[in-house]
């Protein structure tokens, strides 16, 4: 390996990426961070967290609180986003899902290197299936259909070192200053909202 290509490789990003599954723009990011991973050379680390506890924690709030807001986000913004992606969107009726048990779910999945598989489940029979994932049997039905123990997953999420990793991931995250998500962290620089990973790619562009 010559000094250039050690260079290069010393530079490669980490993203790491702190989301809820219940949020239809982590939904966004989670298909747009795929896409661009065809084009730029970078470590991802999915970093779950209950956005319910940020929200708590910050005082923040969902923009569907704001009715105007969320109005405009769900009838332009978020299908524009969509659209300009080439993915399937479907506004959920159920909206706001309690994620707690799908967050404590991410976190074993993740321990157990399925947690790909396993937000292409989620994520998909939410914001395409529009399925309430809030009601267990529905979790269940999801995972089993993505050839996944939906049963083990659930009753992994009542284990008590589960809970406390998506705690510690939520405090820490906090910490940091999120207070929504999508959340990104690029070298300890912040980037919040699905519509800012332009800026990363700009970031990732000047690596290749």
């Amino acid at each position: 390996m010559d000094s250039n290509d050690n260079q290069g490789f010393m530079m490669k990003k980490n993203i790491q990426f702190y989301f809820d599954v219940g949020s239809p723009t982590a939904y966004l990011a989670y298909h747009r961070l795929d896409q661009i991973k065809n084009i730029y050379d970078f470590d991802l680390q999915f970093i779950p967290i209950l956005l319910g506890g940020v929200f708590k924690s910050t005082g923040n709030s969902s923009p569907a609180m704001v009715p105007a807001k969320g109005q405009y986000m769900g009838k332009f913004d978020l299908p524009r986003f969509a659209k300009l992606y080439g993915v399937s969107l479907n506004l959920n009726p159920h909206f706001p899902i309690n994620t707690l048990t799908l967050m404590r779910g991410a976190v074993f999945a993740q321990q157990n290197d399925i947690l790909e598989r396993y937000l292409d489940a989620v994520f998909e029979s939410i914001w395409v299936h529009k399925k309430n994932l809030g009601v267990l049997a529905e979790v269940v039905a999801t995972l089993a259909a993505a050839d996944l123990n939906g049963r083990e997953i659930i009753e992994a999420t009542k284990v008590q070192d589960i809970k406390d990793v998506l705690i510690a991931n939520t405090e820490d995250a906090v910490e940091r200053g999120v207070f929504g998500v999508p959340t990104f962290f690029v070298d300890n620089e912040m980037f919040f909202g699905q519509d800012r990973i332009q800026f990363i790619e700009v970031m990732l562009s000047k690596l290749n």
